[in-house]
């Protein structure tokens, strides 16, 4: 039997789960009540926010941190601490904030004046034009730190002064540097015959969207960081680093160009990042020429392979500079201190692959980290928001993003990379509101495992009285939240499903090239169109960079019949359509092609080679290609898919895990149907299923088929089926149940009420004639509420109880004694040792999230995070539906 399994179902398991606790300079006695209820939840670790704390790295903070140390020590727990004072990670304590100008980020920008010839000796105040200017009708942006005044730096400096004509748009031909013509901050120059525009490009630190941050592209800057948070915890807790300190944890760093929250790719009219670095690495891949290029990162001109080479080699420079000064300087640091470095940058939207708030590359952003890491806040995955754009917290949404990209960006990174041993991390739960509860997050989790995602940094604990207004939900909110024993039950769950899906390997046939180089040089295809088409014909991929082309050691990469990438191996690499690619791809797709591996360019071939070697492009003219909507026909016809369902259904995930024995996690995602089908999988032999909530092992209808097995399976909306090949041992294993007979209880039910707080005390019992929301009575109720019943049933060998559906957390009591709790649809409770022949008492508990009591809250009316709190519809609480028992002789 698989040993990791056996384990699990001992009760034993490592802990995979690591959540928020917010401090805020709490009293001792808050701290460690919090610290006993993570830990009661079934979570043997968590991550210290410092966001909200009124002295980050000094005395309040070293005698809350030991509190925090103490008891994670008492309980065998881990401690992860967030990296900065302030979001987002960056600001180091406010140790730039009157630092020398240097260290400080810095921004290229420009100012364009056109202008008509032939006129002789025109002339031209350079520097009036050379220097930062807000923009008096901008607004003020939100900041997570209250500063009265933005810095004002004083080293506005011009960097070139160049000129292209314009008459039939922008000519790239003629562009011309004439900087050498500027004397004492003023041009002179004769104008030629034309219309012409003049671009006066020039540096700044007054752009971007915060001061007082490092510069991601300079070491030295980036460093400060290091020595401003890494450096006082280690000096401090040295003997705790690699024991009870397990790391530290970046959130959402950015470049920081632009206005905050803008979703700008490369091309767009923005300021852009800039340091010495950049200039350097400039002069070396562009030539001596390079500063009469900068206007072609804004604008398109008529030669769009020069502007595609001038965008790519910036954006390849800059987030190298940030994958070497910032993300790897970190990881190295803790790495040589017996710690990990984890997090994530700023995924929404396709922002991975842009400056701004971003990275501009999601792979070499978090390249130093020793996990893969992504979030889900704020209403990015819903239930049923796939395709259509939805307003939320966070702004637009692209459904087709967070639903078929975002969780395989993580899991994809972890499989790729070495030094992340196959795992990811997702922040997830914050900032969806009060209204969201244990149904929801059983959704947000099985989402992600079944992407491959297997560690979670729940958001978020926080010790602050009830109600904190700050993103919520919260979890157990100190003591309000009706629904935390169920939130532990989940926890728990999610701990056995993250077990079962790390140290080994995903079985992954196809990778998509990831679209970052595509999209900074010209026209390009997103990468979650072809995933969108794989997702929905249940054919597992990864997303690739190009880097595995180009760093083949440390990639572990092979070109042959099969790419192999880490312990990798697909069948085949999609490439979605890109208006060029590089050379090192190009150059790996002819070797692979040679080989015998699948290449499948989608909507046709690329049009140009970035940096050189064009000659590259007849060679893959002979490459297939394939229309988007015949991409999953393609791949099943080369036999790139791995299994094949009947009847078809979109909406079925699955995930093949390797490691002691073959596991299958199938998990429905269409809220309204059930999966009843078969799916046919290319493995033989013993099997049985898992039911991981309930920690059991079940038969499973299965059929040996030629060179494989037909699982027949049924699947209903908000679960997931775990299925293992292998032998079950001496285990007991549950057989599916007959109903012989179904008792519909309607008649006798009694119900009462009572908060968080008052439970177990209820109170308003009344005879109810029905199940119906609660809501419709008691509005402004958030708590438990209980219905109690009298049942005589037969002498039933086997029995469940069945609730047709419920809002939301639900536990059952058989003559006082629990039968578990569940979360989501369909609500069914084994019964059977519980209940005796004759009279029993039913008892059934109901646990509603803290929505309504917070939406009528006096408190909250007017409040500036109403949006988290008020939902447009309110969720039914109670019972809805029939309550049953069904009985087998």
């Amino acid at each position: 039997m698989n040993t990791k399994i056996e384990r699990l179902l001992q009760a034993e398991g490592e802990n995979y789960i690591f959540p928020f606790l917010w401090l805020h300079g709490e009293e001792e006695e808050v701290l460690r009540e919090y610290m006993e209820a993570i830990h009661s939840a079934g979570i043997g670790a968590v991550c210290i926010e410092s966001r909200p704390h009124p002295d980050f790295c000094g005395p309040r903070w070293w005698q809350d941190l030991d509190i925090i140390i103490d008891e994670a020590k008492q309980r065998g727990m881990k401690v992860w601490i967030l990296d900065d004072s302030h979001f987002p990670t960056g600001y180091a304590n406010g140790a730039l904030e009157q630092a020398p100008a240097e260290l400080c980020r810095q921004f290229l920008y420009y100012s364009s004046i056109e202008v008509m010839g032939p006129v002789k000796s025109a002339q031209l105040n350079v520097a009036k034009h050379a220097k930062y200017v807000k923009n008096p009708f901008e607004a003020s942006m939100f900041s997570m730190r209250a500063k009265k005044e933005k810095r004002k730096f004083e080293d506005d400096t011009l960097l070139s002064v160049c000129a292209a004509r314009v008459d039939q748009g922008f000519d790239t031909a003629t562009l011309t540097d004439i900087t050498h013509l500027v004397k004492d901050g003023e041009l002179v120059w004769d104008i030629p015959e034309g219309k012409w525009i003049v671009y006066v490009n020039y540096l700044t630190r007054n752009a971007g969207s915060r001061d007082g941050y490092i510069n991601m592209l300079d070491k030295i800057s980036a460093g400060k960081l290091i020595e401003a948070v890494y450096e006082p915890h280690y000096a401090r807790y040295q003997a705790e680093f690699g024991s009870t300190i397990a790391g530290f944890f970046s959130d959402e760093p950015e470049l920081g160009n632009g206005k905050m929250n803008d979703n700008k790719p490369i091309g767009a009219e923005q300021d852009l990042p800039w340091s010495v670095e950049v200039e350097v690495q400039l002069l070396d891949r562009l030539g001596e020429n390079w500063r009469s290029r900068l206007p072609l990162l804004w604008e398109s001109g008529n030669h769009p392979d020069l502007t595609a080479e001038v965008r790519y080699v910036y954006m390849d420079i800059i987030t190298r500079l940030v994958e070497e000064n910032f993300s790897r300087q970190i990881g190295e640091w803790c790495t040589k201190r017996n710690v990990e470095y984890i997090g994530h940058l700023i995924e929404d939207n396709n922002m991975h692959a842009r400056p701004g708030s971003s990275l501009g590359h999601f792979f070499r952003g978090l390249s130093g980290q020793h996990m893969s890491g992504i979030d889900d806040i704020g209403g990015q995955v819903m239930p049923g928001g796939e395709l259509y754009p939805k307003r939320t917290v966070i702004g637009e949404r692209d459904g087709e993003f967070f639903h078929y990209l975002l969780g395989k960006l993580g899991s994809s990174f972890a499989a790729i990379d070495p030094v992340k041993n196959g795992r990811t991390m997702c922040e997830i739960f914050g900032a969806y509101g009060w209204g969201e509860g244990v149904r929801m997050m059983k959704y947000l989790v099985d989402h992600f495992l079944v992407r491959g995602v297997n560690h979670y940094v729940p958001h978020a604990f926080s010790a602050k009285p009830y109600p904190d207004p700050d993103c919520p939900p919260h979890f157990y909110a100190n003591g309000h939240d009706p629904q935390f024993r169920h939130f532990g039950a989940l926890m728990r769950y999610l701990n056995r499903m993250c077990a079962l899906i790390s140290d080994g390997k995903r079985v992954t046939p196809a990778a998509i090239l990831y679209h970052a180089e595509a999209e900074w040089a010209g026209n390009y295809m997103l990468s979650q169109k072809p995933a969108h088409v794989l997702m929905d014909h249940q054919i597992d991929f990864d997303i690739i960079p190009s880097d595995v082309f180009v760093e083949q050691d440390r990639f572990k990469t092979r070109l042959r019949d099969i790419l192999q990438v880490n312990n990798q191996e697909y069948k085949a690499l999609i490439i979605p359509y890109s208006e060029y690619i590089t050379a090192s791809t190009a150059k790996a797709i002819l070797e692979l092609q040679q080989a015998g591996c699948l290449v499948l360019f989608i909507d046709g071939l690329p049009s140009g080679i970035l940096d050189g070697e064009q000659e590259l492009l007849a060679e893959l003219s002979g490459c297939k290609v394939a229309a988007l909507e015949a991409l999953a026909g393609e791949l099943q016809t080369h036999a790139a898919a791995e299994l094949a369902v009947e009847p078809a259904f979109p909406m079925l995930r699955y995930l093949h895990y390797r490691q002691q024995s073959d596991l299958y996690l199938f998990t429905n995602e269409n809220m309204a149907e059930t999966f009843r089908g078969t799916v046919t999988v290319p493995i033989q032999g013993a099997v049985y299923g898992y039911d991981v909530w309930n920690n059991t092992l079940h038969e499973v209808q299965a059929d040996p088929v030629d060179g494989g097995t037909a699982l027949r399976l049924e699947i209903p909306p908000y679960q997931s089926v775990v299925i293992v090949f292998d032998h079950a041992g001496a285990t007991g294993i549950t057989t599916p149940m007959s109903s012989d007979e179904e008792l519909v209880l309607k008649e006798g039910w009694t119900m009462s009420l009572a908060s968080a707080v008052e439970y177990p005390h209820f109170h308003d019992e009344q005879a109810i004639s029905g199940f119906t929301s609660i809501g419709l009575k008691y509005p402004e109720f958030s708590g438990f509420i209980r219905y109690e019943n009298d049942v005589s049933v037969p002498a039933w060998n086997r029995a469940v109880l069945v609730i047709e559906d419920a809002f939301e957390g639900v536990e059952v009591f058989i003559n006082d004694q629990s039968a578990g709790i569940q979360v989501a649809p369909p609500f069914r409770f084994d019964i059977s040792k519980l209940l005796n022949p004759g009279e029993n008492t039913v008892r059934i508990e109901v646990a509603t999230t803290l929505e309504r009591e917070q939406y009528f809250s006096p408190l909250n009316q007017g409040s500036i995070f109403a949006a988290f709190i008020k939902a447009p519809f309110l969720q039914p609480t109670g019972i809805m539906g029939e309550v049953k028992i069904r009985g087998q002789y």
